[in-house]
């Protein structure tokens, strides 16, 4: 499986058959926003985990995807996608709003991406609706999500066996705190990776992707 980011919480994940998008974003105007658009990119299925408009652009992705954006059990071209309900803040999302965790399996490995998750930990029957987890996708920077100590109670609880970090700060965004404390904290082997990464599966290790 080859995954790609794009910045923030954006990610094309390719398989042998199938192509999947998550949380897209358009053109934003910030002086603390520097990513560039998502474009030139198709996919089978679409993901967005929250409908804010830097994670929810999905007119930047062609091919005419089947666009999945609520929890619940979801027939996909990939097959069968669970979305999680969970909060973008501590608070039952009353901050921040709702956030959907999604967990899906492309080409044999069960994958789940956290969106902008801001919980402090997991509930009972939100760990039970993840099950096993062979990727972790999980937002890392702080501030509107949750914060690093949690952050790796929460990786350290599911024990994947790779963890892709996302939504923190880069030389292209500026309001979130960075990677390495996160990095530090969770103390596993950092697999350096450029933008696109092809995914394997061992002992438990980061995959740090890094945009130019």
């Amino acid at each position: 499986m080859n995954i790609r980011w794009y910045g923030q919480s954006a990610f094309l994940l390719r398989g042998n058959e199938h192509s999947i998008f998550i949380d897209p974003f358009g053109e934003i105007e910030s002086p603390q926003w520097h990513y560039p658009a998502v474009t030139d990119v198709t996919a089978d299925l679409l993901l967005v985990t929250h409908d804010h408009g830097d994670h929810n652009a999905v007119e930047r992705v062609g091919g005419d995807p089947v666009v999945i954006r609520s929890a619940g059990t979801h027939e996909s071209p990939v097959g069968e996608v669970i979305g999680v309900a969970s909060e973008h803040d501590a608070v039952a999302g009353t901050q921040r709003g709702a956030n959907v965790i999604f967990r899906f399996a492309l080409d044999g490995v069960t994958l789940a991406h956290f969106g902008d998750f801001g919980q402090p930990a997991l509930r009972p029957e939100q760990r039970a609706a993840l099950g096993d987890v062979d990727v972790l996708v999980f937002p890392v920077g702080g501030g509107p999500t949750t914060a690093v100590p949690e952050a790796v109670a929460i990786l350290r609880e599911l024990n994947p066996r790779v963890v892709i970090p996302m939504h923190y700060r880069t030389p292209q965004i500026s309001f979130l705190d960075p990677v390495e404390p996160f990095l530090d904290a969770l103390g596993w082997p950092i697999e350096e990776a450029g933008a696109e990464a092809e995914i394997t599966l061992g002992e438990p290790k980061v995959v740090k992707l890094t945009l130019t």
